[in-house]
């Protein structure tokens, strides 16, 4: 059987920072390169972060020929910042196209409810928002209108961890008893723009990146998260605003288990990892143990270069990553992105594109069935991640930032009859 037709889509993405050059842009570069995608914004406030976008070499030798409209255009002069340019993208787009959001974590949620009641189509990196609430709210608002949002947790098409999940869920591994991760960024980033907005009040390190691994955990195992306690003691960045910037975080799922998430701004930008980063889980069955261990800082290649780059953080000794994203010379123009950070944009992306295609030339209230009914396959299927099969991202998330503002004190997280976050309290203890 031939796989259904897909419709082209209209792109923007909002944020032209770190991981749009890094993965996001280059990922619908491909995607356009095969007729999936067709026009291209990009949506920025400074003239010169999308003068550094626009201008990257590693972008324009891996797409020849292939540009973005620029929102604001740094061509037509100017340097103040611009924080309504992308308000000027999103009026030329039509109904139902895609917008990623690569935004600072406190800033998705009236961007994305924007981006839905304009009856837009939404990637979002993650996490997705920083309550419960917000959360469900947008879902409704997106089933309503029948859209798709799409949580970028692309750790969830790493090979590893979708092995894991098969043995796991097919019993082959027990149940999970305890585990262990982290991933800490490099020291540079207590230079970058990471300083203005990932300050005490709006996020911290267990927020915007060891959600990850909360994220992977779930994916793997079906289990939910019952409590949260997150440690961390308000350091100054070096501009002087105070931040979390490293956090220790205890994550109790519905049997008991526990996982501890360490996450930080802190290896040293001479080690040879973009990152550190890992994750080791201890299981139990009848009468044996059971492991899944992986090493997602060292995926055994080693270079040494003669002379390191210009970019933050370059070594000229280094453990590159092959499994996340790669621009490879397969033998076409230019080169071609690889691995699951790539991937994972592919699949969300295609999603939007499977559902419009699938309401294409019906009439509107069909329409809508249709999409509303594709819509709940994706969320039963369970491995994109949608506001509604992965909400207790967000009940982390909430349950995080309480703890982690309130000196750690343990948060719980309850289901029924309502789901919502709480202080732990003395009658909880021994339950």
């Amino acid at each position: 059987m031939h796989p259904p037709a897909l419709a082209p889509l209209d792109v923007a993405i909002l944020g032209p920072g770190m991981i749009t050059q890094l993965q996001i842009l280059p990922s619908i570069y491909q995607l356009q390169r095969q007729g999936l995608v067709k026009r291209i914004a990009v949506c920025g406030t400074r003239p010169a972060t999308m003068r550094a976008l626009a201008e990257d070499p590693r972008l324009l030798n891996g797409f020849p020929g292939q540009s973005f409209e620029l929102f604001p255009d740094y061509r037509k002069g100017g340097s103040a910042a611009a924080p309504e340019a992308y308000r000027e993208a999103l009026k030329s787009l039509a109904p139902r196209q895609c917008v990623v959001v690569a935004l600072p974590d406190q800033m998705h949620e009236p961007v994305i409810r924007e981006l839905l009641e304009a009856g837009q189509h939404v990637i979002t990196v993650k996490p997705f928002v920083l309550t419960h609430k917000e959360g469900v709210e947008l879902e409704e608002l997106a089933r309503e209108k029948g859209l798709f949002v799409g949580i970028e947790y692309h750790k969830r098409f790493d090979d590893r961890g979708l092995m894991a999940r098969r043995r796991y869920r097919a019993g082959e591994f027990g149940e999970l008893k305890c585990g262990q991760a982290h991933l800490i960024e490099k020291y540079y980033y207590m230079h970058s723009n990471f300083q203005n907005w990932c300050t005490c009040e709006n996020s911290d390190a267990f927020t915007y990146i060891g959600c990850h691994y909360v994220d992977l955990v779930a994916f793997i195992t079906g289990l939910k998260p019952v409590e949260v306690s997150v440690h961390s003691r308000p350091q100054p960045w070096p501009n002087g605003k105070l931040g979390y910037l490293w956090t220790d975080a205890r994550v109790i799922w519905d049997n008991g288990a526990t996982l501890n998430v360490v996450n930080g701004f802190g290896y040293p930008d001479e080690g040879p990892g973009g990152n550190t980063q890992g994750m080791v889980l201890h299981t139990e069955g009848p009468g044996a143990a059971g492991l899944i261990w992986h090493s997602d800082q060292f995926r055994g290649v080693k270079h040494a270069i003669l002379a390191k780059g210009g970019d933050p953080g370059d070594t000229a000794f280094m453990e590159p990553n092959p499994d996340y994203f790669q621009l490879l010379d397969r033998g076409g123009p230019g080169l071609e992105p690889a691995g699951y950070g790539y991937r994972s944009i592919e699949a969300l992306v295609k999603a939007v594109a499977r559902i419009e295609a699938a309401s294409a030339g019906l009439d509107a209230g069909a329409a809508l069935r249709r999409r509303r009914e594709l819509l709940a396959e994706i969320d039963a299927a369970g491995i994109l991640a949608t506001p509604r099969n992965s909400s207790y991202n967000e009940l982390v998330i909430e349950a995080g930032r309480l703890s982690v503002t309130h000196g750690a004190r343990p948060v719980r997280i309850e289901y029924a009859p309502e789901p919502r976050v709480r202080f732990k309290e003395s009658r909880d203890y021994g339950a």
